[in-house]
């Protein structure tokens, strides 16, 4: 559960791995149903989940496409063509990003008229998911609040110098965020490159982060770590008191 001084009216949620059907690789609650996974194993999945959050409608699952589109779940009914974000402000209708080390991002307004969620890997970082998601808002930035989600950390994210360019090329002062490796590769953390671009927007208010996916097999999911695997979810919704 994320540590945020959220309004009382904002639910939010992070899965781990445990409690679900699946079997290897997916073992066992692999909520991505396009990773190879049955898909009864999947459906088992998310009820759990429902049940187990008391979650008040099932979540919207994007068609996540590593892009910066943005989906309004206020309209267009549950069927969400791809996208890498997702804002409500309406009680009850679930923001959902997949992941296994990307890293997730929320967003809630102080006064608590809305919320989002964002999938920023480094091809959203660099295409700046976090940037769309924030104008999808349409709110003043230091009056959201956002929380950094389980992701691979920077001992274990090695990227070429091809990769290192695209993400510098939206932020030309991240070079602290990559480190030299002993191949002449470089290791980037992912949580610093997103917190600059938060800051950069004049979001103030950042909490979260410093859990590795990688390091924790037990925990999480790890596609860098184990290739085929399942996804957790981060999950933000509004109680049905915020709808506006």
């Amino acid at each position: 559960m994320p540590q945020w001084p959220a309004p009382a009216v904002v639910c939010a949620l992070s899965t781990q791995r445990s409690g679900g059907v699946s079997a290897a690789p997916y073992a066992s609650l692999n909520l991505g149903d396009h990773v190879g996974d049955l898909p009864a194993a999947v459906a088992e999945n998310r009820r759990r989940l429902r049940v187990a959050a008391q979650l008040p409608a099932e979540p919207h699952w994007l068609a996540q496409a590593h892009g910066i589109r943005v989906a309004d779940l206020d309209v267009g009914g549950s069927t969400i063509a791809a996208a890498d974000g997702a804002y409500t402000r309406q009680a009850g209708r679930i923001c959902a990003i997949l992941t296994a080390d990307c890293l997730p991002l929320l967003f809630a307004a102080e006064s608590g008229e809305a919320v989002a969620a964002a999938h920023a890997g480094w091809r959203g970082l660099a295409g700046g998911v976090i940037e769309a998601t924030v104008r999808a808002l349409a709110l003043e930035p230091r009056a959201l609040l956002a929380w950094l989600g389980p992701a691979i950390g920077p001992r274990y994210f090695e990227i070429g110098p091809e990769v290192r360019d695209e993400l510098l090329r939206g932020d030309g002062g991240a070079e602290a965020a990559f480190t030299v490796n002993a191949r002449g590769r470089f290791m980037a953390d992912l949580e610093a490159l997103a917190r600059r671009r938060l800051a950069r927007l004049g979001i103030e208010r950042i909490f979260g982060g410093g859990e590795c996916t990688h390091s924790h097999p037990d925990r999480y999911f790890s596609h860098r770590r184990d290739g085929q695997t399942g996804r957790q979810a981060t999950l933000i919704w509004l109680k049905g008191a915020a709808s506006r």
